[in-house]
């Protein structure tokens, strides 16, 4: 699978209107980014029907999962879904499966309880429903921040996508994957020289996210604490996670991730009051000249 180094997160892709998707989808594999990433919430499409929709309207980038929730189908489900993509689209799907966040998971009616041995148990059962599926060879990418989801990645996966982190934690989990892992983490950035404006949809952007108990520990973990997740984050934790400034200055977040030993990093644009998908391909526009990318012949 060819999907360069630089793809695209965002939330609309799987929550507006399909056609805004598809028209999305199709404007940001023009400029030549590799890969659309699809997540799973309440609120949200179905993550793998939403993929089918989006590779179906574009002919050449990538699309994954970041995430689909364990706890929202089965196992034989998401095996048989991962590889009727695989087969539809041939190297241009890539699953990415992960335990979601307790409230998340309680509100579907779910006990959370062990998330790593829920994890561990739900690939046993996948593994086993695909000796009855034709081998498609899509990637299986778990959703991963701390040690252990890491070291059963690289155990039972074909690598990890992390999100909300800074490029220190990419180094830490390449160590822990090693080299022929897959390591995919999302960066969110805000194209706008000015500190008020970046950091304000910054912080609204975090506020949700800074009371889920996965990300704060993950972030206790790389040195910062309770002070900095109040009222939607520090300037310290704001700048270290959100890349902000001119093209340049984002751009070099992106390598830093790269340099750190990601594979492929995708960018998740954030909007002034929330996502916003046309101003989000306004700002991967103003990105794409400083990004090594390989963009459509017009």
């Amino acid at each position: 699978m060819d999907i360069g180094h630089v793809g695209v997160w965002h939330p609309l892709l799987n929550t507006a209107p399909v056609e805004a998707a598809r028209s999305a989808a199709v404007e940001i594999e023009r400029l030549g980014y590799g890969s659309l990433w699809l997540y799973e919430a309440p609120g949200s499409g179905e993550p793998l029907v939403s993929a089918g929709l989006l590779l179906a309207a574009a002919g050449r980038i990538a699309v994954g999962t970041g995430i689909a929730n364990l706890w929202a189908r089965d196992a034989m489900a998401m095996a048989a879904g991962a590889g009727t993509l695989g087969d539809a689209f041939p190297g241009r799907f890539l699953l990415g499966v992960g335990v979601s966040h307790a409230p998340l998971v309680t509100a579907r009616g779910h006990d959370y309880g062990r998330p790593l041995a829920a994890m561990r148990a739900y690939l046993d059962a996948m593994d086993e429903a695909a000796h009855a599926l034709p081998r498609t060879g899509v990637p299986r990418i778990l959703a991963a921040l701390r040690p252990r989801m890491l070291e059963l990645a690289r155990e039972r996966a074909d690598g990890a996508h992390s999100y909300l982190v800074p490029p220190e934690h990419t180094a830490h989990a390449r160590e822990i994957l090693g080299p022929d892992r897959l390591l995919i983490p999302e960066q969110g950035v805000v194209v706008t020289t000015d500190p008020a404006l970046a950091r304000t949809a910054a912080r609204a952007h975090l506020a949700g996210y800074l009371t889920l108990p996965n990300y704060l520990n993950n972030l206790r973990e790389l040195g910062f604490a309770d002070d900095d997740f109040a009222g939607g984050g520090s300037d310290r934790l704001v700048d270290a996670l959100i890349a902000w400034g001119d093209p340049a200055a984002v751009v070099k977040r992106v390598r830093d991730h790269l340099d750190a030993g990601a594979d492929h990093v995708v960018l998740q644009p954030l909007g002034a009051t929330g996502p916003d998908l046309a101003d989000a391909v306004l700002q991967l526009r103003a990105l794409a000249p400083e990004l090594d990318l390989r963009p459509l012949a017009s």
